[in-house]
């Protein structure tokens, strides 16, 4: 029996994390809610003491913010993954939010299924995103010179964390390779070495500008 994704949710709008904890109760999606909270302050006590799978972060609370949020959860647990869930849409919350540890970025408006589905692709070592931030991230990698030295990694290597930086999760990368799923995660390891980081967006910040 495969165990239940253990899921918080961190949302200062009552009726709509009330609405989204009762679609994940009934969902059969695999996900259980193990508690609300409306500010970064109590999330954080709560999640120090009893951690979850995974964290879904609003950015605009009262108090603490949800980027300084995913930061300290990325220090004092950093085995919770965080999934920032805003109506923000433009460039800078959303490499703050990466820049701080979050996993993915999804819109508010997306559909409640949506929303479950990138908290089980978060759990599963995927970015989930919504299609305008993806896009948005997309472009500026794109159009962004590498900030490391380009022969820190070799052209695979470069592959893959370009395909990284697109939100594939392992086995999607593997395949698009045409390799194993443990040759990827020794990709990933040594990406993490050279470039001294410790996560998926960590690596990919730093290496396309934005970690420095």
């Amino acid at each position: 029996m495969t165990t239940p994704i253990r899921a918080v949710l961190i949302e200062d709008v009552v009726p709509y994390a009330e609405a989204l904890r009762n679609y994940i109760g009934i969902s059969g999606s695999g996900v259980e809610c193990h508690g609300v909270f409306t500010t970064a302050e109590d999330a954080l006590r709560a999640i120090r003491k009893d951690p979850p799978d995974v964290a879904v972060v609003d950015i605009n609370l009262p108090g603490m913010s949800g980027i300084e949020l995913v930061a300290r959860l990325r220090e004092s647990c950093p085995g919770v993954l965080c999934l920032i869930l805003t109506t923000y849409e433009d460039g800078a919350p959303i490499f703050d939010a990466l820049k701080a540890g979050a996993s993915g970025y999804i819109l508010k408006r997306a559909p409640a299924r949506e929303i479950v589905d990138a908290i089980i692709q978060v759990h599963q070592g995927g970015s989930p995103m919504s299609p305008q931030i993806a896009r948005r991230v997309v472009n500026f990698f794109h159009h962004q010179p590498p900030a490391e030295d380009p022969n820190v990694l070799s052209e695979r290597e470069r592959e893959v964390l370009q395909l990284l930086a697109e939100g594939s999760m392992y086995k999607e990368i593997a395949g698009k390779l045409c390799v194993s799923l443990d040759t990827v995660r020794t990709h990933v390891r040594k990406i993490y070495e050279k470039l001294h980081v410790h996560s998926r967006t960590g690596a990919v910040l730093k290496y396309f500008g934005k970690g420095r």
